[in-house]
């Protein structure tokens, strides 16, 4: 962020002169403003758990359904990014378009009567930052994971972005659904990504890049979206006991829109994949686990391994230290796994990375592991170790990516929480599903 030295200038002598009627008035004043502004979410990590008090329920998935929509016009057959999703199940088909999202209020100093308040409506008034309609303008702030306000990339020609809504026994969820300008009725794979905390699904795919990577290889691109009556930071609830069970919670809901997918479009069979990010990427272990029958092979960003918490506490251990015990392994054959983690990873411990694998090759003693190294040109080293059936298919791949942080790799600055040196975590995904498909 730039500092502008004749605006901090101002900011002293109004400061001064505010602070004039006395300490306690200056900081009663700004504590009143600030309560009274909206609340808005700051640029948390896109993993960390809500922090409730100890005992406190509110963290448990009752996966009640979203707020409705106010009505707008539809934005479907225009080429625009909706940005929330539709209404409620029975006002809306499933594929239909749905609204904008409406405008978060801007605080209004001007407005405010009380004196304390007042006086900080002057000290912005000073400082010249007001609008002439009393608004404040927010600067252009560049700080780390931020996403910055950026108009849509138009879709091309004959794509489709839309919205859609699941409701299921265990809850509803709204979501997006890519459908490339190649679809014409034919058999596609699909891939379902689940974003991270704080993100959506606008903003996943802005980061991700993957529907442009969804028109050069043909496939659907879903991206279900955790609502905030769920989780308040919009993380998926990958550390209650309820969601890492089979026909309960979010992976029975993420399990259900790919189902609802299949039954609307053409989806090939065995070629349903689930992807994520963080919070997103524990998820997505969790859905590949307990649901082999629907997805043929899950990728894992920044994520950790299945049943590695069951409550807050060890959540935060885990993201600190890596699962006790690498999480428990569940039953079944799995699902071949592609892994990405930075191993400068602050928010969630790299070490989960290498559990997620572990927990994968505790089901195939006999797999064999090749390593390499590489690096993207004037961006990351990495390390990739391969991992294979004895006959060679593939069983699961793990990227190392050296330098990096907690931050989807290769992504988009359109996106929040991306760090654009690669390598590139969306087309290797890809890739990998790809090998799967043709073993």
């Amino acid at each position: 962020m730039k500092l502008n030295h004749d605006l901090l200038a101002k900011l002293q002598d109004a400061t001064r002169q505010l602070l004039a009627n006395g300490p306690a008035a200056a900081t009663a004043a700004i504590q009143q403003a600030l309560g009274g502004l909206p609340a808005g979410a700051p640029a948390a990590s896109p993993m960390a758990p809500p922090m409730s008090p100890p005992g406190s329920q509110t963290m448990r998935d009752l996966n009640p359904a979203p707020s409705p929509a106010p009505s707008r016009p539809s934005a479907r057959g225009t080429g625009q990014h909706a940005n929330t999703g539709p209404g409620t199940a029975s006002g809306q088909r499933h594929g239909q378009s749905s609204q904008a999202s409406p405008a978060r209020p801007h605080a209004t100093p001007g407005a405010i009567h009380s004196t304390p308040q007042t006086l900080v409506g002057d000290l912005l008034a000073k400082l010249g930052a007001l609008s002439p309609d009393g608004k404040l303008p927010l600067p252009d702030l560049d700080l780390p994971g931020m996403r910055k306000a950026r108009p849509p990339r138009p879709l091309p020609p004959g794509a489709q972005f839309i919205d859609a809504v699941y409701t299921g026994a265990t809850g509803t969820r709204h979501y997006k659904l890519y459908i490339p300008a190649g679809y014409r009725g034919q058999p596609l794979p699909l891939v379902v990504m689940l974003h991270g905390c704080t993100q959506d699904p606008d903003d996943f795919a802005a980061g991700t890049r993957m529907n442009a990577l969804a028109e050069e290889h043909g496939c659907l691109v879903a991206y279900p979206a955790q609502s905030q009556q769920a989780n308040q930071q919009r993380c998926w609830n990958w550390f209650n006991a309820l969601d890492q069970q089979r026909g309960q919670g979010e992976p029975a809901i993420i399990a259900g829109i790919a189902q609802q997918i299949a039954a609307h479009y053409a989806v090939s069979p065995g070629q349903v994949y689930v992807a994520g990010l963080s919070a997103g990427g524990a998820m997505a272990v969790i859905a590949g686990t307990l649901y082999p029958d629907v997805f043929a092979a899950v990728g894992v960003h920044s994520g950790l391994p299945y049943a590695s918490a069951q409550d807050l506490p060890s959540a935060l251990q885990a993201m600190k230290r890596g699962a006790a015990g690498q999480g428990a392994a569940a039953q079944g054959a799995g699902r071949p796994i592609i892994v990405f983690h930075g191993d400068r990873d602050h928010t969630v411990h790299p070490r989960n990375g290498e559990q997620v694998v572990a927990q994968q090759l505790q089901r195939h003693p006999g797999a064999q592991a090749e390593h390499d190294r590489g690096s993207v040109p004037d961006g990351h080293g990495y390390t990739r170790t391969t991992h294979r059936h004895p006959d060679g298919t593939p069983l699961g791949e793990h990227w190392v990516v050296h330098g990096a942080g907690h931050a989807w790799s290769g992504g988009s600055a359109d996106g929040s929480y991306t760090d654009a040196r690669g390598p590139d975590a969306s087309r290797e995904m890809l890739r990998f599903f790809h090998t799967v498909r043709d073993r």
